[in-house]
């Protein structure tokens, strides 16, 4: 007898359980319940739109009902909402949009996906004005699109520094419009430490984006909005990007578990508390690999795995849940981003004894026109150097050293292993010396105490404290831009001014990017200096970790110059 499973929800979650349970029995009836106007869209490339990358709305829908028919013998229903589940009689009720048309639908297998609400949070004056958006379809990229360009709006707010406000920021620079990015937190992209969130920060800042740090937005209005801090802020249209919430409603009315993160409890399957129901994507309560402990995890990649394994339990195939790890990439102008497994703070949170490596080698070889620094952050468990996460930032392709990362996580490898890991090496591509291999070797050096290392965050008090720092570039580097009270020794000098350095008092060195002041340590320990330090990112770390902030507070600046290429 076959199986007839209903989906609530399209997109990667739903319409990937669809097409895989189609792929399993050719006889399935398969019905699809979307309560938008497209069942299949890339939602991840809405914000291009507003640029025109994507020129136009129809080009983001994947694949409509009728393909879904033809192809795949799939009835996808959009504009129908499910707004009631019978567990008892095993069947939904839904409701045509438009019409008011309700009926019942029977199942046997049903599969939950419907995915995450933008947050509009009610304590905001004014956050339900026709001039604020939040966008999580193709409708509402076209509603904010069309709005802004039929009323010819200027001035742009965007509420919240995460991927979307970030890539819809951009976007809206891209298309000649001021832009206001508003975060309540001290930084853009949670995911990245404060550290790497800088270089991000600078690149905006470059950009023409008006970038608010710590200070929430509190009231909208027709032209402005207003901040925590009383500051006003031209905005003809405000873009809430501050976070999603699971859409949970249908299971809690159904009696389904929820988890303690607030998504539907699921187990390694993803089934829900009923075994004849399913949960995938956004709207469930995922497993973090590393932390151990539950979160929720709203990415296109995971929920197409989750698509996969659900779809295969129903016909009682095995599958491997390895738990999450969060990996994910972003472009921010002409910097791209990508993190994989967990920043400090959330070591940090999860009790994880851990420590970290900040490389800054090219990108390419340096011969190559388009070379280019490359921020590299390792973070790994002590004493074990187990691979705990990673963060890149820079021009190039970042992206794939992100992902040697997130399989060294899967395959629970440490950096010992990264150092022998043979990765494709030729000048157009990377250096014979992989930024992975590169970090892997510090970290090793450092799990060895073959040196001692601070972070660039340690900086400032260092010169606030007249500490005794040496820069070992050369002599026409340090003019272009130094630490005001750091003593100039190039590498090339080092062993004929040994008199210069004190050995009576701690001595911190760095140089451009902390490859010649690591070997300037090794150097002096060698020559009987017991404590001397690298500065971790060196002076390009430094400079960009100082330049926003000293674009935003009243601090006195550390560096005489800022020297970023």
């Amino acid at each position: 007898m076959s199986k007839k499973v209903v989906v609530v929800g399209g997109v990667a979650g739903g319409a990937g359980t669809a097409a895989r349970v189609r792929r399993l029995d050719e006889q399935a009836e398969i019905v699809m319940f979307e309560r938008g106007s497209h069942v299949s869209f890339s939602n991840c490339s809405l914000p291009y739109h507003l640029s025109g990358i994507v020129k136009e709305c129809d080009d983001l829908v994947l694949m409509c009902p009728t393909a879904f028919a033809e192809q795949y013998n799939i009835d996808a229903r959009v504009k129908s909402e499910v707004t009631k589940i019978n567990r008892e009689e095993k069947t939904v009720e839904v409701e045509k949009l438009g019409t008011g048309e309700v009926y019942k639908e029977s199942y046997d297998k049903l599969v939950l996906s419907p995915g995450a609400n933008p947050i509009k949070p009610g304590s905001i004056k004014g956050v339900n004005n026709e001039n604020v958006f939040t966008i999580r379809n193709v409708d509402d990229i076209d509603r904010l699109h069309q709005y802004v360009e039929t009323n010819n709006i200027k001035d742009i707010a965007v509420v919240g520094a995460g991927y979307i406000g970030v890539e819809i920021a951009e976007n809206f620079v891209h298309s000649n419009k001021n832009v206001a990015l508003i975060e309540a937190m001290d930084q853009v992209m949670q995911p990245l430490d404060f550290d790497m969130a800088q270089i991000l920060h600078k690149e905006l800042y470059d950009n023409g984006v008006d970038l608010l740090l710590s200070d929430p937005l509190t009231e909208v209005h027709d032209d402005h909005v207003v901040l925590k801090s009383g500051k006003k802020v031209d905005a003809g249209a405000v873009v809430l990007a501050i976070g999603v919430s699971p859409e949970t409603e249908l299971a809690e009315e159904a009696g389904l578990k929820i988890g303690e993160t607030g998504g539907i409890e699921v187990n390694h399957n993803y089934v829900t508390s009923d075994p004849d129901i399913y949960a995938v994507g956004d709207v469930i309560e995922v497993y973090s690999r590393i932390a151990r402990s539950k979160t929720r995890l709203p990415l296109a990649g995971p929920a197409q795995r989750q698509a996969r394994a659900a779809a295969n339990h129903i016909y009682n195939i095995p599958s491997t849940n390895n738990g999450v790890i969060g990996t994910s990439a972003i472009r921010a102008f002409n910097y791209n981003a990508g993190t994989t497994g967990l920043n400090e703070k959330q070591l940090i949170d999860a009790g994880i004894s851990y420590d970290f490596v900040y490389v800054i080698p090219m990108d390419k070889v340096s011969l190559m026109p388009d070379a280019n620094p490359l921020h590299f952050k390792l973070l790994y468990e002590v004493p074990t150097g187990k691979i705990l996460g990673a963060q890149a930032v820079g021009k190039g392709n970042i992206d794939k050293r992100i992902d040697v990362i997130a399989t060294s996580i899967l395959l629970d490898a440490t950096v010992q292993d990264l150092i022998e890991s043979e990765l494709a090496y030729a000048p157009l591509f990377s250096t014979p010396r992989n930024a992975v291999n590169q970090a892997s070797l510090v970290a090793n050096n450092l799990i060895n105490n073959r040196y001692n290392q601070v972070p660039v965050t340690k900086v400032r008090e260092l010169v606030e404290k007249d500490a005794f720092i040496v820069d070992v570039r050369e002599d026409y580097e340090y003019e272009e831009g130094h630490l005001v009270n750091s003593v100039n020794i190039p590498l090339s000098q080092l062993r004929d001014r040994l008199d210069e350095i004190p050995k009576d008092e701690p001595v911190y060195l760095h140089c451009r990017s902390g490859q010649r002041s690591y070997n300037a340590v090794l150097a002096l320990q060698g020559r009987g200096y017991d404590n001397v330090t690298n500065i971790s990112g060196s002076f390009m770390g430094v400079c960009f970790y100082e330049f926003f902030l000293d674009q935003t507070t009243d601090r006195d600046k550390i560096v005489t110059e800022y020297n970023f290429e």
